[in-house]
């Protein structure tokens, strides 16, 4: 087996969308994001009044991992994190995932919260590796499925003024 090529990322733009529907439809066929949805997010992430930060990671030519974060006042959300199932393990979703609470800290954002599928223990796993923690659930959440999402919270340390790092070294990876 081939060692795969250590990922850049780099911020999403319109022509990447395209691929990372490939992806997203790999990783979550039932209720995979609509190519307008990521249009959308992207129209917010440009300029002095962005308020939204999404990333891709490539791999040579190859998108192997995207993430997106919206912001609103002291509030960021988790819009979205993929990694390539070739690349789970690798500690990709880590480096997303960071990318992520550092925009939500530019953004002087003072909690991040995120919807993770209840099925998706990878996710949760790595979430909890970063100081989130559970706090609810959204019945019925994910369609069309109708699975239950887990509804987690982290609050930025106000003593470090940023959230970003894991509280262990390495971890699980996650799909979505």
């Amino acid at each position: 087996m081939t060692t795969p090529v250590n990922p850049v990322l780099r911020e999403m733009r319109w022509w990447d969308i395209d691929p990372v529907l490939e992806l997203e439809k790999d990783l979550f066929p039932e209720d995979a994001w609509s190519r307008g949805m990521f249009w959308s997010e992207l129209a917010h992430s440009r300029g002095p009044e962005a308020t939204r930060r999404y990333v891709v990671a490539e791999a040579g030519e190859r998108i192997v991992g995207y993430a997106g974060l919206a912001s609103a006042g002291e509030l960021a959300d988790v819009q979205t994190i993929a990694v390539a199932r070739d690349h789970w393990g690798t500690g990709l979703g880590a480096t997303l995932l960071t990318e992520l609470l550092r925009a939500a800290t530019a953004f002087e954002c003072a909690e991040v919260m995120l919807e993770c599928r209840i099925d998706n223990i990878r996710a949760q796993k790595l979430y909890e590796r970063f100081g989130f923690e559970a706090i609810g659930f959204r019945r019925g959440y994910y369609q069309p499925g109708n699975v239950d999402a887990l509804v987690m919270r982290l609050t930025t340390a106000s003593d470090s003024g940023s959230a970003a790092g894991p509280t262990s070294d390495r971890g699980t990876e996650i799909n979505g």
